[in-house]
């Protein structure tokens, strides 16, 4: 192992990244070392660790760990990171790739400059597979779930993208309690492996304004899982049409879900905002 890490800070619609090659570096163990890198004052700082791997069942794979160490199945706007990073360190110069992950096989798709779209399949609607305890049909959809946070009664949708989202409509998403009630319904009982909470408000048929409580992380400036369960519940509850713009803190996220049988389908921005060396002195 060298003394020394080399990196790439990258992020997608404001969403911010350390991206780490580890077919090409041998890593300290992630579940250590992803707090450090992404601390804003003494580290790299970012809300993510994304690390290239090679895989069996796809062109690669992604890990994706959380600013608290914790490891995640998804992220929409890390996949996006991920396939400009593999693009532009000439790993490949396929237009589109098979990327592996905890949640299963993600596509994303060469559209133009700084632009990927990303097949993210199926929307999970099955209470059991969220998973959450919420809901009264197995089948799901879970839309307008009433949940029971510290005496407040808060209206919920839930989807999971590949990871699982608690969707709250609100008045105004920039007056919205996301740091009162965002941690405590990631944690809340109803959901076994905690959950994403992304409070929303739809301006139109064609734009949702939208703000993330990531779990592990704490708010970000976008989320496009998240974004992506939004457009999903906002669609399931007839208050948008099939296509929408999602306004994020850091940037706007175009979703498409044609019909229920459809996958859907995220557009949006990568970028490259530096690489650097990041000593490991002290790291196990």
């Amino acid at each position: 192992m060298t003394s020394a890490l080399e990196f790439v800070k990258m992020h997608g619609a404001g969403n911010d990244f350390v991206v780490l090659d580890g077919i090409r570096d041998t890593l300290p163990p992630l579940e250590d070392l992803a707090q450090p890198l992404c601390d804003r004052h003494l580290g790299i700082g970012a809300d993510q660790v994304l690390v290239v791997r090679e895989s069996s069942a796809a062109d690669f794979r992604m890990e994706i760990f959380n600013a608290d160490g914790s490891q995640v199945e998804m992220c929409a706007n890390g996949i996006r990171a991920f396939y400009l990073y593999v693009r532009s360190r000439g790993l490949t110069g396929a237009d589109e790739i098979e990327v592996e992950t905890l949640s299963g096989i993600v596509r994303p798709c060469w559209v133009g400059p700084g632009q990927v779209r990303v097949d993210m399949g199926l929307p999970v609607l099955a209470p059991a597979k969220i998973p959450t305890t919420l809901g009264s049909s197995t089948e799901g959809p879970v839309l307008d779930a009433r949940l029971e946070v510290e005496g407040e009664t808060v209206v919920v949708s839930c989807v999971s993208m590949g990871n699982p989202h608690a969707v709250i409509t609100v008045d105004d998403p920039d007056r919205a309690p996301v740091h009162r009630l965002g941690p405590r319904i990631e944690e809340h009982p109803a959901f076994p492996n905690r959950v994403n909470v992304e409070f929303v408000t739809p301006v139109s048929r064609t734009r949702i304004r939208q703000r993330t409580w990531e779990r592990g992380t704490g708010e970000t400036l976008a989320c496009g899982s998240g974004a992506c369960a939004v457009a999903v519940t906002s669609m399931l509850r007839g208050v948008v049409d099939r296509r929408v713009c999602v306004e994020l803190r850091g940037g706007e996220l175009d979703i498409e879900w044609a019909r229920d049988d459809a996958p859907v389908l995220m557009t949006g921005p990568a970028a490259e905002v530096f690489s650097g060396r990041y000593p490991l002195d002290g790291v196990s």
